[in-house]
């Protein structure tokens, strides 16, 4: 059984320490606190938790990832979405748990400058390492990443920064809630609504009204979202939905009224430059050396047979014929060029001002996060409960 005269002459000590130290000698005692609880509380646990996550997020999102926009808008928002979790599951019971042990240092002479500093360096430090080992397991799953960068050369750096400061505006806004609850329960409770209100205003998956436009400013996810997009060229990527929508409806038949003008519009030389079965079709001879192309093109000109040209006939015709009849690799690039050309956001433009703003930004909330924190714990000695 430990003596309590040896136990109190070390909390005696310990104060003495915190009393007699300046602002940055407290700062290297707390974080050599941190470190010892990394090791010996079983801190360590988050890294095999990213790593998992990581993994599973690289099995759901590579094959389109930086290759369409839906595949990159889907990657960019669940890669903000793992951040912003190992962020606040960082952080958020850390100050809370210990909020008694504050209370009686602080009378002792910490300073809560000193003490959420030495908080910041260490979850600087864990999402750095979070950020290293997510890349990593990208990597052993062999997730399809562009090689170049656009800030830097490599856009695995780029990618690395803009998670790093996700993760780490996430950490310091989880570690500001556990400055003001007080205790883990009430932390654990937070945590849902923040992450929910993350996820919903990050302003790139879910359709919001104009009333909440001010709210996807203050979310760390919509940041997030915005630099992942302008960083893979979401801007200049194709747009499939709309064609692999068209390619499931090959089968179905439509029908109507059509002209014989109209239908000679469809196989006319421009329409052959565009798709190659209709040139096949022109280039086909019926008699002698005159090709159809030459039949179709008399009939379309003859103003003899203008009256003929105007009647309209029943037609009918699957989506599959149309788009062999127009060539399904000129249809597909219609389609994906102008679906893109429809879709383009200006929040996620690929230049270096959106993307440093939006890095710039990230890192300012992480500060804010912080300094609100160092003002609610300045209060922690009149709370009576």
């Amino acid at each position: 059984m430990a003596d309590p005269r040896n136990s109190k002459e070390r909390t005696k000590s310990f104060r003495r320490k915190l009393r007699y130290r300046g602002r940055f000698a407290q700062v290297l005692i707390y974080l050599g606190k941190l470190l010892r609880m990394f090791i010996y509380q079983s801190d360590w646990k988050v890294f095999p938790m990213s790593a998992l996550i990581a993994g599973l997020l690289a099995y759901v999102i590579r094959g389109d990832f930086a290759i369409t926009m839906e595949g990159t808008l889907k990657g960019s928002f669940a890669l903000a979405c793992v951040c912003i979790w190992n962020g606040c599951f960082n952080s958020i019971q850390v100050i809370c748990r210990e909020r008694e042990i504050i209370k009686r240092e602080h009378r002792a002479g910490m300073h809560i400058s000193s003490y959420v500093a030495a908080h910041m360096i260490y979850q600087a430090l864990i999402c750095l390492g979070q950020t290293v080992l997510m890349l990593y397991v990208f990597s052993l799953v062999k997730l399809e990443l562009p090689a170049g960068g656009f800030i830097t050369r490599w856009f695995r750096l780029d990618l690395g920064i803009t998670l790093f400061l996700v993760t780490y505006a996430a950490d310091m806004l989880a570690l500001l809630v556990s400055a003001i609850v007080h205790n883990t329960t009430s932390a654990m409770t937070v945590m849902p609504f923040l992450l929910i209100f993350q996820l919903v205003f990050s302003g790139g998956i879910f359709s919001l009204p104009s009333w909440s436009a001010p709210l996807t400013k203050i979310a760390v996810s919509g940041y997030g979202l915005n630099c992942i997009c302008a960083q893979a060229g979401y801007n200049e990527l194709p747009m499939v939905a709309g064609w692999n929508t068209l390619k499931s409806m090959r089968k179905t038949r439509i029908g109507g009224e059509i002209s014989l003008d109209q239908l000679l519009d469809y196989v006319s030389e421009e329409a052959g430059d565009r798709s190659e079965l209709i040139a096949d079709l022109r280039s086909t001879k019926v008699e002698g050396d005159l090709t159809v192309g030459e039949v179709i093109d008399f009939v379309a000109q003859d103003p003899n047979l203008e009256e003929q040209r105007q009647k309209k006939y029943a037609a009918s015709v699957t989506v599959g014929e149309l788009i062999n009849l127009f060539g399904e690799e000129q249809a597909k690039q219609a389609i994906t060029q102008s679906s893109g050309q429809a879709s383009i956001r200006s929040r996620y433009e690929r230049s270096v001002e959106n993307i440093v703003d939006c890095w710039i930004t990230l890192g300012v909330y992480a500060l804010l996060y912080a300094f609100i924190a160092v003002l609610f714990l300045e209060f922690i000695d009149k709370d009576k409960r």
